[in-house]
């Protein structure tokens, strides 16, 4: 039992992205970014939105992706240490709300910055590349695979 602790969860790393507001805070943050990027004179409209979506999706990779463990302290025995934040998520139960709102959200700002950059080749291959790397580790199939080895849990 863990003494003074406020929550009921076991891992409250799995259910803090299904919070009131978190989804509102999300898109309120991602809005904020691309306002001040757009705020610094010497970037266009194009080079805005194309960074607004490459730090979005650098954040989201290392936050949801590239980090393991859990920032609590958790009764789980140290299973939690091993798994990405994306893997927690949910207890890992694919296809739930919390999870289609994290694979949309980078998908449709993809497309207003391919719309806004007028799809040239320079930015469409950079929003591309970035779209990618935060895609592919969201498919089930990679969960427990890391990209130099194997590292089943």
């Amino acid at each position: 039992m863990n003494v003074g602790v406020a929550h009921s969860e076991v891992n409250p790393n799995t259910r803090v992205m299904n919070s009131r507001g978190m989804w509102l805070t999300y898109a309120l943050g991602v809005g904020l970014l691309h306002i001040v990027l757009l705020s610094i004179p010497f970037f266009s409209v194009p080079v805005a939105w194309t960074l607004t979506n490459v730090i979005h999706n650098l954040g989201m990779y290392v936050f949801l992706h590239a980090v393991k463990g859990t920032p609590f302290e958790t009764p789980d025995q140290g299973k939690a240490r091993l798994l990405t934040h994306w893997e927690q998520l949910d207890y890992g139960v694919q296809f739930t709300s919390s999870r289609k709102f994290f694979t949309i959200s980078p998908i449709i700002l993809y497309f207003l910055a391919s719309f806004y950059t007028k799809y040239d080749s320079t930015h469409f291959i950079l929003n591309t590349t970035s779209l990618l790397t935060v895609l592919i580790p969201k498919l089930p199939q990679l969960h427990g695979v890391r990209i130099f080895g194997i590292n089943k849990y």
